[in-house]
């Protein structure tokens, strides 16, 4: 599978320079870390929320979770809790469910950033199957990036 078109078509219409790297197939944001042999707080992945107003995509490294509290204070929202994976499926068909690329724009899903991504001097990212990633530049990211919302709205997990 390559990248889906309306991935690469989103990025081809905003001029955005990326590398595809491919790994051994990964069932999760940890397991493509160590596969991909990426570094986790470099490698950006999506988490699906939803309330009544609709669905958001928040972009956060993979070695971290969603604070729901912070991000529903930063969108002015209620009630945000993640989505199930069957809308998530419906939503990004031509994607493997868990490797849904963090660009919801190219869905015309609203998204929002984590600042601590904007850290990092190389971002790398799900191409939309379990064994591909999209690297960009610091540079490349935040341009691409420009147009969602960013905030600080993530935290290490407890273990």
């Amino acid at each position: 599978m390559s990248i889906p078109s309306r991935l690469s078509s989103y990025l081809d219409e905003r001029g955005a320079r990326y590398e595809i790297h491919t790994h051994q197939p990964s069932h999760s944001s940890a397991e493509t870390a160590r596969t991909a042999q990426v570094l986790p707080h470099q490698l950006a992945k999506s988490v699906i929320l939803e309330d009544d107003t609709g669905y958001v995509m928040a972009v956060i490294p993979a070695d971290k979770t969603v604070m729901l509290g912070h991000l529903s204070l930063l969108l002015g929202r209620k009630e945000l809790r993640l989505s199930d994976e069957s809308r998530i499926a419906s939503m990004f068909l031509d994607c493997d469910l868990g490797a849904v690329p963090p660009v919801g724009m190219a869905w015309g899903m609203e998204t929002v950033v984590d600042d601590e991504l904007e850290a990092s001097d190389v971002v790398y990212m799900e191409g939309g199957d379990h064994e591909r990633l999209l690297r960009m530049s610091h540079d490349q990211f935040h341009d691409l990036m420009s147009v969602a919302q960013h905030g600080h709205f993530c935290k290490a997990p407890l273990h």
